[in-house]
């Protein structure tokens, strides 16, 4: 059963050719390589070339095929800065190694086809459009999701796959030189501000003009205790996710049967971003829910309860920070592991293998070396 799985990028493992012995050597169960993903300035301490890649725009790392891309309105870019073919070259290096591998694939985030084509993107109740945000309420976008996902099986042919912004991003955005914080806007504005009113989105609302007003005047109004939008609103913004959700694990299932399908999620409706919202079921059967715990254990906590609740009968994996501003310290990353464990989680998601220090990898070996010597074999990992 796995139980820990690191996240790298293609760069991280291609011309190293110490990397994979690397990673297999922290003793993880699986790789999560990164086949979709959006722009990103890489630290890669490690590798013999360089220092630093410098992703410039979000890039599908397996060939772009004519004859699958052909006639549809979006369509990924293959990468500058590495190989066009990286995934594939990095996989069979971690194959080789010992170690299966996962298509981590980032589905609806990338400025670069935003700007391309703003329509297709998340505007909020001012107007105010997120380029990098596409919105699946849109069939294009959809129809880009699914192709992504159908070409990953098809030329990735991964052991995994990790789906990532299963749904619209919103208001919260960690871009370059982001400067929002001094609006003061608390937890739930900034759900006023995820809310879509792209021509998809709004096509599912009641009365898309009153619920504009509405939320124009709340982000104005100072942050409420509660949501005062009707539950309703909820559901249709959940709904978005939860198609997309559903066509995707269904494709994959269609089309690879033996294939771990993983979600990135989050039990709260309103939630956007890379753990798009799950709420209010789950909908489709899937192999693990990851939940974010950077925040550390009690904080996660909730939101690992509510995923249970939601899908009792899925395995719950953590999203667990090596980077800081976590210490590269063993003992505290297990003490982290055990507390997570005690609410439920079974799968452990380390972020991130290739941007870690020697001194960080070697604190993720001892966290799963002594996470593993007090598990019994098919029990929990909470120790003896």
């Amino acid at each position: 059963m796995v139980m820990t799985v690191a996240y790298v990028y293609p760069w991280d493992v291609v011309s190293d050719p110490d990397a994979a012995a690397r990673y297999a050597d922290l003793g993880v169960d699986a790789v999560a390589l990164a086949a979709a993903y959006h722009t990103v300035r890489a630290a890669t301490p490690l590798h013999p070339e360089h220092r630093l890649v410098d992703a410039r725009h979000a890039a599908f790392y397996l060939p772009v095929r004519d004859e699958a891309w052909q006639g549809k309105r979006l369509r990924p870019v293959e990468p500058s800065w590495v190989a066009s073919d990286s995934y594939r070259s990095a996989r069979d290096a971690l194959k080789a190694a010992g170690l299966p591998v996962y298509a981590w694939t980032v589905l609806t985030h990338s400025s670069r086809l935003g700007d391309l084509h703003p329509d297709l993107t998340v505007v909020n109740a001012f107007g105010d459009r997120y380029p990098y945000a596409l919105c699946p309420s849109n069939q294009d976008v959809v129809e880009y999701c699914l192709t992504l996902v159908e070409e990953i099986i098809a030329l990735g042919e991964p052991d995994g796959i990790i789906l990532e912004a299963c749904g619209a991003l919103g208001f919260v955005h960690g871009g370059h030189h982001e400067k929002t914080e001094g609006g003061d806007w608390g937890p739930i504005r900034q759900k006023f501000l995820s809310v879509c009113f792209c021509a998809g989105c709004s096509a599912r609302y009641p009365d898309a003009s009153a619920l504009r007003q509405q939320i124009r005047e709340a982000v104005d109004s100072g942050e409420p205790e509660e949501m005062p939008l009707a539950a309703p609103i909820a559901e249709i913004r959940a709904s978005v996710a939860a198609d997309l959700r559903k066509l995707l694990v269904n494709r994959i299932r269609e089309l690879a049967p033996d294939t771990r399908v993983i979600v990135h999620a989050n039990s709260d409706p309103w939630a956007t971003g890379p753990f798009a919202t799950v709420a209010p079921d789950l909908g489709v059967e899937v192999d693990a829910l990851v939940a974010m715990a950077w925040p550390g254990p009690a904080a996660s906590a909730p939101n690992i309860r509510a995923l249970r609740a939601i899908a009792p009968d899925t395995r719950i994996a953590g999203y667990v920070l090596a980077l800081p501003p976590k210490p590269a310290d063993g003992s505290a990353m297990l003490a982290e592991m055990r507390a997570l464990a005690e609410e439920g989680v079974e799968e452990f998601h380390l972020y991130h293998a290739g941007l870690a220090s020697g001194t960080r990898l070697n604190a993720v070996r001892e966290a799963i070396a002594a996470l593993r010597a007090t598990r019994p074999v098919g029990g929990s990992v909470l120790g003896a």
